[in-house]
């Protein structure tokens, strides 16, 4: 989306929802810190998901097989981390450092989308036997056939994003006449 001078809106809608992804920068997107904050933070998950062997997808095959429930015990750590994280610094009242903005939650319902979306990451995650950053790490520690997922990811996640937008427009031309 863009105003009447051309500049690029923060955020392009989808009928009232933000569309998040949509290939506009944001404001806290050209911080100088942001691109190496980015870079390390996927270090970081690179090394602790090699470290814990959760790049591996045989080892992620035998957790869906209820075989060996280690990542069960990775996703909870790390969902108890990021949870207390993000629960201290919104009752903190703090800004983030990169866009000024004050830490909150984000509410998210339960819609048809939600639950139509994690059915087919569900099928996905089942079929190539790892979730997609893991498969990046994969890839990191030698796993090359993991490219093919990857490529399927970018492919699917484009082909989505082209048919929300072709929905989005024929919905407009249809509430237009």
């Amino acid at each position: 989306m863009s105003d009447a001078d051309g500049h690029a809106s923060e955020h392009a809608t989808d009928g009232g929802h933000a569309m998040q992804g949509s290939g506009i920068v944001a404001d806290h997107e050209s911080h100088p810190l942001f691109l190496p904050l980015i870079f390390l933070g996927g270090f970081v998950f690179g090394v602790g998901l090699a470290v814990s062997q959760m790049a591996r997808p045989e080892i992620v095959i035998e957790f869906l097989q209820l075989r060996d429930l280690g990542l069960l015990f990775v996703m909870g750590g790390a969902s108890v981390v990021v949870g207390i994280t993000f629960w201290t610094l919104t009752l903190s009242g703090r800004t983030a450092p990169m866009t000024g903005k004050q830490f909150g939650r984000r509410l998210k319902s339960l819609d048809r989308d939600a639950i139509v979306g994690g059915g087919i990451f569900g099928v996905g995650w089942g079929l190539s036997g790892i979730c997609p950053g893991a498969a990046y790490a994969s890839v990191g520690i030698g796993n090359i056939v993991m490219l093919y997922g990857v490529v399927g990811m970018f492919i699917g996640a484009y082909l989505q994003g082209q048919l929300r937008e072709t929905r989005s427009r024929v919905a407009g031309a249809v509430t237009s006449d």
